[in-house]
């Protein structure tokens, strides 16, 4: 991949390496960071018990909140560190130690987090003039609330460590243990399970569907330890909501996601009534399939049916694409950065200067190469504020996009630069709105480049993603909500699962399905095996929605990109719903969302007539 004139990355202005002295200081300030933070509990907790009278818990307060930011800017920063330098040599037994020792120096803040609120909940009196004495803290009223909140839904200290370490041998047991067999799982020729679900993107249609019936097959036959592990999981969850005082798994999830149960129903209620929309989709992209002879289906695409559950990936691709197509070329690195560029400064100066800053100062890992990680992510670091991307380009159009969501979420960092680190964390329903809203900036800028086979091309391949993110993300929440429903009654086996899948699958599909469906979706998604991510779904329809619904205001009101970077800067201070309003739309209601999902209904109408010209 020479030619390609593929990057690595400079680590020089964080950490030279672990061995250096800088390196070293920041683990040594970290270790004793904690420790100041628990003297400083422990000597609020003595006043509080045996001089509360003398106690200026205001002045604690002020004191502790500076000495925890600078333990969370060294966490974020030690943690995404250690990854990184792994994450590009992963046999480098040394690396992996290191993200281990971290991780056991983390585990320390967990502890310190239930003492502060139970300091915190002791005083929360003295809150109003902690804000009147120090006007400079007060942004962190929604955090300190928030904080508040959580002891309304925390149980006991010995009984919070005891679920803590009964969850080792529990949920995240049952989790690994899905894990593990997914990942061991092969055919009889040894090929591996994720390396057949790839194929629902070949463009051979007999390999896509016997790969389909394969990994149907493969999943029956461990359904018991699967349904074994989802049914126990579930069960922990409904038993410690139960016990932490939450009336279901969703509004846990909501508070998690700073959003209010009107903007989901908001969210959930526009996408449903675009379900028709999808739908035709699904059938058109199936007619044309069936048209060209690329599905193996007997019945997709035919007298108005819909597409096979192994088609949804399916390539559109009718013939070579010409020597001058925009996404069949392959494209060196230098043409993406200065595509990407472009692109941003198109939107506004600030977000293309920012990319130009990234490219020149060595901020991204391209260079495919034996040892690194495949896929893409940012890391952010809270020294220096910067941040470091990794990416594998192979010159593929696709890898643009890819490149273009990471800086995305990079740009979302930087401007939250002078913020302490505190606020640096923000709910999953804001943490794609950046990436999301910059890969739309590139998409629809190709989009309206391409022409022919090509534009059909662009258009399926965003439709499809979207379609994921959309209608089988309902489909995943339809699912869910009923599992946490039926398994706070009862015992659940795979036959229960089936159901509730193929349920959801048509409530949320509809007829834009054939009947070669995927009952054992369940078993497949990770995000159902673990007892922190309930409901993990909806924050990225969210995001998906989010980031068009500010793309579609900018479009009206161009002036919008001026007020991009504040709205970004206040993600981890508030509320969605307040950070909504300051720009001046409302979640809640679902003309905001259907302002997103009318981008994509357009597409749709132009795929039509794409499939047709």
């Amino acid at each position: 991949m020479s030619n390609l004139n593929t990057p690595r990355w400079n680590l020089d202005s964080i950490f030279s390496s672990i061995d250096s002295d800088t390196y070293k200081k920041a683990v040594s300030d970290y270790e004793s960071g904690m420790e100041n933070l628990e003297n400083l509990l422990a000597s609020g907790k003595r006043f509080i018990k045996t001089a509360a009278e003398n106690f200026d818990f205001p002045v604690w307060l002020k004191g502790y909140l500076e000495a925890e930011n600078h333990v969370l800017a060294l966490a974020s920063s030690l943690s995404a560190y250690a990854y990184i330098i792994y994450s590009v040599d992963t046999t480098n037994t040394r690396y992996l130690n290191n993200i281990s020792k971290i991780e056991e120096i983390a585990l320390r803040y967990e502890q310190i987090e239930l003492s502060f609120r139970s300091v915190l909940l002791a005083n929360s009196k003295y809150l109003d003039e902690f804000y009147r004495r120090f006007p400079e803290f007060s942004e962190y009223k929604y955090l300190l609330e928030e904080e508040l909140e959580e002891t309304k839904h925390q149980m006991p200290p010995q009984e919070e460590n005891l679920a803590s370490d009964l969850q080792r041998t529990g949920g995240d047991a049952w989790g690994r243990l899905h894990e593990q067999i997914i990942s061991n799982l092969k055919d009889e020729s040894g090929k591996t399970f994720n390396a057949i679900r790839n194929d629902a993107y070949s463009a051979d249609k007999n390999l896509r569907k016997s790969s389909y019936e394969t990994e149907i097959a493969l999943l029956r036959q461990n359904e018991i330890a699967f349904s074994a592990a989802l049914n126990n999981l579930k069960g922990e969850t409904v038993t410690l909501n139960k016990r932490r005082n939450w009336k279901s798994a969703i509004d846990r999830s909501l508070s998690s996601a700073r959003i209010s149960r009107k903007t989901l129903n908001a969210l959930i209620g526009a996408i449903e009534e675009s379900l028709p929309d999808w739908r035709k989709y699904f059938k058109l992209k199936a007619k044309f399939l069936s048209e060209h002879d690329l599905t193996a289906s007997q019945s997709a695409g035919r007298e108005g049916k819909g597409i096979a559950f192994y088609d949804l990936f399916a390539p559109v691709e009718c013939g070579a694409s010409g020597k001058d197509s925009l996404l069949s070329k392959t494209w060196t690195f230098d043409e993406a950065k200065d595509y990407i560029i472009a692109r941003y400064d198109s939107f506004s100066k600030e977000m293309g200067d920012f990319a130009r800053n990234a490219f020149e100062r060595g901020w991204i890992d391209a260079e495919v190469r034996a040892g690194k990680v495949g896929g893409a992510y940012d890391e952010d670091f809270a020294i220096n504020h910067e941040s470091r991307i990794l990416s594998n380009f192979t010159g593929s159009f696709s890898d643009i996009i890819t490149l273009a969501h990471e800086l995305g979420h990079a740009y979302h960092f930087s401007c939250m630069k002078g913020k302490p680190a505190a606020f640096f964390s923000y709910p999953m329903t804001l943490a794609e709105t950046a990436s999301t809203f910059a890969e739309t900036i590139v998409k629809q800028d190709m989009i309206s480049k391409c022409t022919g086979s090509d534009k059909m091309q662009i258009l399926d391949l965003d439709l499809q993603d979207v379609s994921q993110v959309l209608v089988d993300i309902l489909c995943r929440f339809y699912f869910e909500r009923s599992v946490f429903e039926a398994r706070a009654e009862s015992e659940l086996n795979s036959q229960d699962f089936c159901r509730l899948m193929r349920d959801a699958q048509e409530k949320s599909y509809g007829d834009g399905l054939n009947e070669e469906r995927h009952e054992y979706m369940w078993a497949v998604k990770s995000h159902y095996y673990s007892t922190d991510l309930d409901f993990y779904n909806f924050p990225y329809a969210f995001g998906q929605l989010f980031a068009a619904g500010l793309y579609s205001f900018y479009k009206k009101d161009p002036s919008f990109a001026s007020r991009y970077s504040e709205l970004l800067s206040k993600t981890g201070s508030m509320s969605c719903e307040d950070l909504c309003m300051l720009c001046g739309f409302d979640i809640t209601e679902k003309s905001f969302w259907k302002s997103g999902i009318d981008l994509y209904l357009k597409e749709i109408n132009d795929f039509s007539e794409a499939i047709s010209g």
